[in-house]
């Protein structure tokens, strides 16, 4: 029979609990919601020396996910956008949430040699996800 949760039990009430277990299920996915083979194009968009080309490399990118991928994406993104609103209470920067949420939506199928260098580009894919999430996301 399937489990049912209450978000309003007090074990959900720590906002770290609900973080830790959304993180869990994105990186417990047979394969990330940044499929694997989207990573090394995206790794090379985030290497593009100009700016509004590196946006406009994504957001073709993100155009081509599959539908349920892009969906998924588009609304953890839209709710990460929301988050970033209350940085004065919760302290998530765009550069926390791309520290926190970098590695679980974007990852190579095999782990590279180096470790922090490929963690720095894809915590700064999901910055640039959000940071031009209309453009990448238009309504």
């Amino acid at each position: 029979p399937e489990e049912r949760l209450s978000l309003a039990d007090p074990e959900w009430s720590d906002v770290h609990v609900v973080t830790g277990a959304l993180k869990l299920f994105f990186r417990e996915l047979p394969e990330p919601l940044v499929p694997y083979e989207f990573f090394n194009p995206f790794i090379e968009a985030i290497k593009l020396p100009d700016p509004q080309e590196q946006v406009e490399r994504v957001a073709e990118l993100v155009k081509s996910l599959p539908p349920v991928n892009y969906a998924t994406l588009r609304y953890l993104l839209a709710h990460l956008c929301r988050v970033m609103e209350r940085v004065d209470v919760n302290r998530m920067t765009r550069q926390n949430i791309g520290i926190v949420f970098g590695p679980t939506l974007l990852r190579p199928e095999r782990e590279p040699g180096s470790l922090a260098a490929g963690m720095a580009q894809q915590n700064k894919a999901v910055e640039l996800l959000l940071a031009h999430f209309d453009r990448i996301f238009p309504a």
